[in-house]
């Protein structure tokens, strides 16, 4: 698309002054009082037509700026798994993400997801011990088979301290963008089980 330039109000007052009828009440002569009355006039309309061509721009979320924050609310940004971006082009970036990401329910899926985040994470999956099972695989129970398993090698741990509250851990661990991301992904009769480390 090519890119048209913002008209000037002296265009628009010429396109007003061509409405008007000819004759000796209307002086058409460059400075007259008309013509800075149609300039004036064209000032409002050019403003106008300027705003609608930045419309333009800001229909496309990778390039919006001024309706950035209402992309961002129809796509549910800030993401509480990632956070708030600190510049607006990862804004915009992470709106493009949003609106133009497919899920998906495959290991390379979730894989990807932690890949995006940082993270290099490899699944474990539970499946019910039946008779075509080696003879050293585990008897899991039955709830286990709706739980995975998800290896990442960092961990982030937080011990509670002085300035903590009553109500906080003595010590937790794990990682919030990563867990977050996994669980609000995963299909909704699993269970994703983070272990960090070796």
């Amino acid at each position: 698309m090519t890119d048209i330039a913002h008209p000037t109000p002296e265009l628009y007052g010429h396109q007003l002054g061509q409405l008007l009828p000819h004759g000796a009440a209307w002086p058409s002569e460059p400075g007259s009082t008309l013509e800075a009355l149609l300039n004036g006039l064209g000032r409002g309309l050019a403003d106008a037509h300027g705003r609608t061509l930045d419309l333009r721009e800001e229909a496309d979320p990778f390039r919006s700026v001024e309706l950035l924050p209402d992309w961002e609310r129809v796509a549910g940004l800030p993401d509480p798994c990632t956070g708030q971006a600190e510049t607006v082009a990862e804004r915009q970036a992470r709106l493009v993400a949003r609106l133009a990401g497919r899920g998906g329910q495959s290991r390379a899926f979730f894989i990807a997801t932690a890949g995006a985040l940082g993270y290099a994470i490899t699944l474990e999956e539970h499946r019910p011990f039946h008779c075509l099972s080696a003879c050293e695989d585990g008897l899991d129970p039955d709830p286990w088979r709706f739980v995975w398993i998800i290896r990442a090698p960092e961990e982030t741990i937080r011990v509670l301290t002085s300035e903590g509250g009553c109500s906080e851990p003595l010590r937790s661990w794990g990682n919030q963008a990563l867990e977050c991301a996994i669980r609000r992904a995963a299909p909704a009769h699993t269970t994703p089980y983070f272990a960090y480390g070796d």
